[in-house]
């Protein structure tokens, strides 16, 4: 009886309605946008950084983390490549040798990562192929090299050009090679487009003077929540005073650190925001509770509960709370699907600015639905604790003098 009622009674004034429910349908709407926006360029750039090039887990000669030196490789045995058929969240191992070497063309010089891997395998979890935007993949007998576009850029290199690379190899050796270009890639990630330089393995190892040797065997996991168990496995399976085998998480703590930072400052955004509103809802409650004075005077004068008057009217501002959340909801679900479909794309300084960071200037929206039902329920709160206080008012009624107001 008492929701048919108050429900029945926020409709007796339509026009406060709307307005109420408008001003929550807004914030909600506003706070799912900033936030599906935010955590979306985050997904965006981890997955580039993830999916292209860290993988989900990979693992390593104990203290190579630490000081990643070639000198801390370890041997590609069967320990290592027999972990895809032991460990069913594990669909490939990539063996790779990573190292850095001055990269040159002519007078023109860049520091740049070399990285020998499996062509195919690579691919595999990668997707290296689809990063070709000149030029052909590598194979496994290539001497050849896969160059960033940025390194080419910066080197004023392109196909069929000799590169050459001059490094330290394993345990002191010298390690110089010229090889010609066999195809260009672009990477999402500026970080990782200015300065990966790709060798099959085979050629990596001769060059860097470490034959059998890789510095990590990254783990092809394809889902997320897949990761916990097989990392758990591999440890399991592995002597722990040789090896250690990282997560994502644990590879890139930097990039964790700066998204949690990026995320109080819009909680600080959000903060203010819904004291805007809550003082907007707060102020629409006051009007209304001074509107009805000579309303609850005479339900009260006439033998009505204060009690059931209280939740009657702490139910009509629920209602519209509700009302208004899920307005929010579904005005939300479509802005958020437009900009998932097209994300925003920055250009100019500010994109420039962006990639100096090491972000990609593309932000996508993210159609979580914890974060819909995250801020309808945060606004849902907020209008049911100021829905405390006609509440409080109807308590402290003095008939009479209500019905003088």
């Amino acid at each position: 009886m008492l929701l048919k009622l108050a429900w029945r009674n926020i409709w007796r004034n339509k026009r406060r309605t709307y307005i109420t429910a408008a001003s929550i349908l807004f914030a909600v709407l506003l706070a799912v946008f900033m936030e599906s926006i935010q955590k979306g360029a985050w997904n965006n750039m981890i997955n580039n950084v993830v999916s292209f090039y860290v993988g989900y887990a990979q693992v390593h000669q104990r203290g190579y983390w630490d000081d990643q030196s070639i000198d801390n490789a370890m041997p590609w045995d069967e320990e290592l490549q027999s972990l895809a058929t032991e460990v069913p969240q594990i669909k490939a191992v990539l063996p790779r040798l990573e190292t850095f070497a001055l990269a040159s063309s002519g007078n023109l010089t860049s520091g740049v990562l070399v990285i020998g891997i499996d062509p195919e395998v690579e691919n595999g979890m990668t997707r290296l192929r689809e990063r070709i935007t000149q030029g052909a993949y590598l194979d496994a007998s290539d001497k050849a090299v896969l160059v960033a576009n940025g390194i080419a850029e910066q080197l004023r290199l392109k196909v069929g050009d000799t590169l050459v690379l001059v490094s330290q190899g394993y345990r002191g050796s010298n390690a110089a090679g010229k090889y010609p270009i066999k195809g260009l890639l672009h990477f999402p990630s500026p970080e990782l487009n200015k300065q990966m330089v790709y060798l099959p393995l085979e050629e990596a190892q001769w060059l860097f003077d470490a034959g059998g040797l890789i510095t990590s065997a990254a783990l092809h996991i394809e889902q997320e929540r897949d990761i916990a168990p097989a990392v758990a496995a591999v440890a399991a399976r592995l002597d722990a005073e040789a090896y250690e085998v990282m997560d994502w998480q644990a590879l890139l703590p930097d990039l964790l650190q700066a998204k949690a930072f990026d995320s109080v400052g819009n909680y600080i955004v959000y903060f203010i925001l819904y004291l805007v509103i809550a003082f907007g809802i707060f102020g629409t409650i006051l009007m209304m509770t001074k509107e009805r004075q000579f309303e609850f005077g005479i339900l009260t004068a006439i033998g009505m509960k204060r009690g059931q008057l209280a939740a009657t009217v702490w139910l009509e501002t629920l209602f519209l709370g509700f009302t208004g959340a899920l307005a929010g909801i579904a005005a939300g679900i479509p802005l958020v699907w437009y900009f998932k479909v097209n994300p925003l794309r920055f250009t100019g300084e500010y994109a420039g600015m962006m990639e100096q960071y090491g972000f990609e200037p593309i932000f996508p929206a993210t159609l979580q639905p914890g974060i819909f039902i995250a801020q309808a329920l945060v606004v849902f709160v907020i209008t049911s604790v100021l829905a405390l206080y006609p509440a409080w008012k109807i308590r402290n009624l003095k008939p009479m003098e209500a019905m003088r107001a």
